[in-house]
């Protein structure tokens, strides 16, 4: 008697799908693969997925599929809460995503990072000092590299060091990594997750599965993230930039010093002003991987090898030069007002602010008293444009305010506000998906026409 084929259906075709698709049908799985786009609009994806030879649904029924499969592999930035899935989910069907096949058939050590911020930035920093650590290390996950397709040939003497988005995340139960990082809380992708409490409840996937043998490195300054670390199974191990937390294994910063205590014994490790990235929050992130990768294993000679080099990723308050005595900074990557706001607490003041993009339902009030005490000019974009001008205006904001049509315009308006001594930054506090396919793609382009003005 033959065994029954394992079926799958794999809902969008993006970036995490396509080798989750390669990686089932090397399993043995039958996978039938749908996405609401049509197949002009999958491009280059097409070719990939006909010579793959599986079943594709396209178009507006592809959620169909769902009602005769078990087995469900969601992109993590849908909806969770669709009809078709509801439905799969009350039968039964098993609900899941490529991040949590990872943490399930990993083999290697596992650390998870997520955070409403910083989390890139804290993936980078902890994957770069394990290496310099010597020790054999993939980092991936929502940071954009799929890790799926090594997932089989990793080894226990390996680490993995997975970004995780709430969308993720709501997507990997009942696994957790050994370590878990939570950097922060704040609202963030309200125009997927139905409420606030429905993303905080996603981030605690991040703990909720843990061994009491684990990890919860945890900011103790957030208010909801020390909260929450109440609930963790696993040890918690707190860091806080305004004093010690008091736990036998904790950072903290004391003075101008980020220090390491573990089981009791202090190591202070690195001078604050000994650390090349910008701002108040990347201390917090330094401190947040200082602790993880002491706790992964990591000797202080590459901690601090990394904290004292390391200038920053792409897109993240990212130098690009002067202009005619302006300092220009790309922040692309401040996707939410919260990510603003760390970089206008970061730069100099007076600021020139260029913000705006596709609206994700947060409000932008947290941005508004330095928004009125830093920035001298906004140039603003995209459909949130009227709803940012609102909100600065009632923070007390008195400055001039350019409506821009698109980018190219957006640049060339903030070049003319532009003073020497300025600092004119790109962060948007919005996604990009009016206008861009990612914040990459609208970094790069801001990139390009800060160039063409040189």
């Amino acid at each position: 008697m033959t065994k029954d084929v394992r079926r799958a259906v794999v809902v969008g075709l993006g970036i995490s799908n396509l080798p989750l698709i390669r990686y089932l049908i090397e399993q043995g799985v039958q996978v039938t693969a749908t996405d609401r786009s049509s197949s002009e609009q999958l491009g280059d994806r097409m070719a990939e997925l006909q010579r793959l030879g599986i079943k594709l649904v396209l178009g507006a029924d592809y959620l169909a599929p769902l009602a005769d499969h078990d087995e469900i592999y969601l992109t993590p930035g849908m909806r969770k809460d669709l009809p078709e899935i509801e439905a799969a989910r009350a039968r039964g069907a098993q609900i899941r995503g490529e991040a949590g096949v990872v943490l399930e058939r990993c083999r290697a050590k596992t650390i998870g990072i997520t955070g409403s911020a910083g989390k890139t930035t804290t993936t980078t920093l902890v994957g770069q000092i394990l290496h310099a650590a010597g020790q054999h290390v993939h980092v991936g996950g929502n940071i954009g590299t799929p890790l799926i397709e090594r997932v089989e040939t990793m080894t226990p003497d390996e680490t993995v060091v997975i970004e995780l988005s709430s969308f993720q995340l709501q997507l990997t139960p009942p696994h957790s990594p050994q370590i878990a990082v939570w950097t922060n809380l704040s609202p963030n992708h309200l125009d997927i997750h139905s409420s606030m409490d429905e993303y905080v409840e996603a981030k605690k996937n991040i703990f909720r599965y843990q061994l009491s043998t684990g990890w919860l490195v945890a900011n103790w300054d957030d208010p909801v993230v020390r909260a929450a670390a109440a609930e963790a199974s696993a040890r918690v191990c707190p860091f806080s930039l305004t004093g010690d937390p008091g736990a036998p294994t904790c950072a903290f910063q004391r003075e101008d010093e980020l220090v390491w205590r573990h089981h009791g014994v202090e190591l202070p490790t690195v001078r604050t002003d000994e650390i090349k990235l910008v701002g108040e929050h990347n201390r917090e992130n330094a401190l947040a991987a200082l602790a993880t990768a002491y706790l992964a294993g990591a000797g202080m000679h590459a901690v601090r090898l990394i904290l004292t080099s390391f200038r920053g990723v792409e897109h993240r308050i990212e130098p690009l030069g002067e202009l005619h005595g302006a300092t220009w900074y790309n922040d692309s990557k401040a996707t939410s007002p919260a990510e603003t706001l760390a970089c206008l607490k970061a730069l100099p003041a007076p600021i020139v602010l260029i913000a705006g993009g596709s609206d994700k339902g947060i409000p932008f009030d947290p941005i508004q008293p330095l928004v009125a005490a830093k920035v001298k000019a906004i140039v603003l974009t995209g459909p949130t444009a009227e709803r940012i001008e609102q909100s600065v205006r009632a923070g007390g904001y008195d400055g001039p305010i350019f409506r821009a049509r698109g980018m190219e315009e957006a640049v060339h308006a903030a070049a003319g506000f532009a003073a020497p001594g300025d600092a004119v930054v790109l962060s948007p506090a919005c996604a990009s998906f009016d206008a861009y396919k990612n914040f990459e793609e609208r970094g790069k382009h801001f990139k390009a026409l800060f160039r063409s003005l040189l």
